[in-house]
């Protein structure tokens, strides 16, 4: 079955970097656009940032220029380099796949289990 497997939360301070990865098996990997999300407690889900097949990359307003998402299609992985971490970057990041751009920004079909990460200031 599909498996979508999010690391490298962590608590970091304000102004640190983390790197999340999400790890892709049961897809078709090259063929899925890619996302991540993210959630603060008492707040909605909210897009970060997304890749499609080709490569094209969108952004939350919120994280342009701090946030970059990338994939590797030989490792079945997407990547969100996060620098110039802020306190209210924290929440559950999550990773998700869809069959395009237009699916993976407004109903992805799936999803990870989600990583903490908590900035403090």
């Amino acid at each position: 079955q599909v498996q979508l497997v999010e690391s490298g939360g962590g608590l970091v301070q304000a102004g640190g970097s983390l790197r999340l990865s999400c790890a892709a098996s049961g897809l078709a990997f090259s063929l899925k656009a890619m996302a991540w999300y993210r959630q603060a407690p008492g707040k909605q889900r909210e897009l970060v940032a997304a890749i499609s097949i080709s490569g094209y990359t969108i952004y939350a307003d919120s994280v342009k220029g701090r946030f970059t998402i990338s994939r590797d299609n030989a490792k079945n992985t997407v990547y969100l380099q996060m620098n110039n971490l802020k306190p209210e970057d924290t929440a559950v990041y999550y990773c998700a796949a869809g069959q395009n751009l237009a699916t993976v920004t407004r109903a992805a079909r799936y999803w990870g289990q989600g990583t903490q990460v908590t900035v403090s200031s």
